[in-house]
């Protein structure tokens, strides 16, 4: 049997009016299932792309059209078991990122039973985002293809182009559906089925065609009206309490403070509202948060030792990238995506805004290994926070200084290339240096804060003996 290879992983949609400046945003930890899972960021040109598609760990296989379009990704650095393009945004500024493994039941299971030789994680940024044009044809594209295909697992998918945000969840072996987020509201998704209350008959609701008569069929629907999507479809264990939730209610919690909700509601919202206009920096600290200022902080020093084993945390060892992919709507079109990125357990690195529009990526976040090499930004963010997690409370300071300064750094680099690229003759050569600069300050400043947190520690090492001992 086939080893299958999952993640867990936390998203985050912000529609154009709920965000800050106007922009659409997507963002997801991409979660191992393992500690460590190399990551690389790559572009991948039109002539790069397959036209014959063969999946590695199931028999799909399909035949891809002839006009790709080139696209960033964050694929797996070490090959064996796919290509796990994870998320980017593709030349036409539409953004995608896949996946979100979510839960099901076995009533869904027994109507709709799993296709072992179907597509998964490993192959649907790949085979989606180079040939959409809108975040609409991407949810068109990708329900065609399960419903064909079928699928070996249940996944949380979103797309946005520079207007629209969409939810997408996989049901079952053959079925889906979409929602499109209003331009007001945001979304925390941890890896359960997402999407709540569903009206079959609204312009911003998609679905498998036979979705309905399944649900009326076969009796799935548990509630007496409407249709609840995460009732009929999705769980609500005991492990959803401790696992899934809690990361929802957190991400609630910060965004909506005045609300009281419990971190084990099994019907916490879907979409949410907030009077808080929502930055890049919101998006960042939630997906790398812990639970701070809470009994269930793994780094409090009030609460008890249960109180921090309680409920799974956000950023945690097994974050191996976070990406915020965002469309600007106040500036042109050749300059509007926006892949930001972070290798490595979110709680202790930076994240860094590169421009989607380019022909290649930095050496530093492209050139990342097996194993530990220097040279790498992956390997060297993972080394800070393995070094980090010893001693938090001893490294915090640094840290946040750290990220407030590399982000505020590269904003400063992102406002100045904003005002003069489309002045260059070729803008694309020109945003491929900038993002090489921007990694640079990434990368040197990882290493000065490696150095700080060094002369920190080794006075505290117990390996000691002094001459006045």
């Amino acid at each position: 049997m086939t080893k299958r290879y999952k993640g867990s992983c936390t998203t985050i949609l912000v529609g154009k009016k709920a965000s800050i400046d106007g922009s659409t945003m997507i963002a997801r930890n991409e979660d191992g299932a393992e500690a460590l899972n190399p990551e690389k960021f790559v572009y991948v040109k039109p002539e790069d792309q397959p036209r014959h598609y063969q999946a590695v760990l199931s028999k799909f296989h399909v035949e891809l059209p002839d006009n790709p379009l080139g696209y960033t990704s964050t694929p797996d650095a070490v090959d064996g078991h796919g290509i796990w393009a994870a998320a980017g945004i593709n030349s036409d500024n539409v953004a995608m990122t896949a996946t979100e493994t979510i839960t099901t039941n076995s009533r869904a299971l027994g109507v709709d039973p799993m296709n072992p030789d179907g597509l998964g994680e490993e192959d649907i940024t790949a085979i989606v985002l180079p040939y959409i044009h809108s975040a609409r044809e991407g949810v068109q594209r990708l329900g065609k293809l399960l419903e064909q295909y079928g699928t070996y697992e249940t996944n949380g998918i979103c797309f946005s182009d520079k207007d629209e945000c969409w939810y997408f969840d996989s049901i079952a072996g053959h079925h889906w559906a979409a929602v499109r987020i209003p331009d007001d509201a945001y979304v925390i998704a941890p890896n359960r089925f997402n999407i709540d209350h569903f009206d079959f008959d609204s312009d911003d609701t998609l679905c498998a065609p036979d979705l309905k008569q399944l649900v009326d069929e076969n009796h799935l629907n548990p509630d007496p009206e409407g249709y609840n999507l995460r009732h009929i479809f999705g769980s609500s264990t005991v492990k959803d309490t401790r696992y899934n939730n809690p990361r929802a209610w957190y991400g609630q919690k910060y965004f909506n403070p005045e609300i009281e909700q419990s971190p084990i509601d099994q019907d916490l919202p879907f979409i949410c509202r907030t009077e808080k206009k929502i930055s890049v920096e919101d998006i960042k600290f939630v997906l790398s948060s812990h639970y701070e200022n809470t009994d269930f902080d793994p780094y409090g020093t009030t609460n008890t030792e249960g109180q921090k084993k309680l409920y799974r945390p956000i950023g945690i060892n097994r974050n191996q990238e976070l990406h915020i992919l965002q469309i600007r709507n106040d500036v042109p079109k050749e300059i509007a995506g926006i892949h930001w990125l972070a290798y490595g357990p979110n709680t202790f690195n930076a994240v860094v805004p590169f421009y989607a529009n380019v022909d290649d990526t930095p050496a530093q976040y492209k050139n990342t290994g097996a194993h530990y090499t220097q040279g790498s930004q992956y390997w060297l963010s993972y080394l800070l926070g393995t070094f980090g997690d010893f001693d938090f409370h001893l490294f915090e300071d640094f840290e946040n200084i750290f990220e407030q300064n590399t982000v505020g750094e590269c904003r400063n680099i992102q406002l100045e290339t904003d005002k003069v690229a489309l002045d260059k003759p070729d803008t694309t050569a020109y945003l491929t240096e900038v993002n090489a600069k921007l990694a640079d300050v990434s990368f040197n400043n990882s290493n000065k804060l490696l150095g700080q947190m060094i002369e920190l520690a080794a006075p505290r090492m117990k390996l000691q003996f002094t001459l006045h001992d």
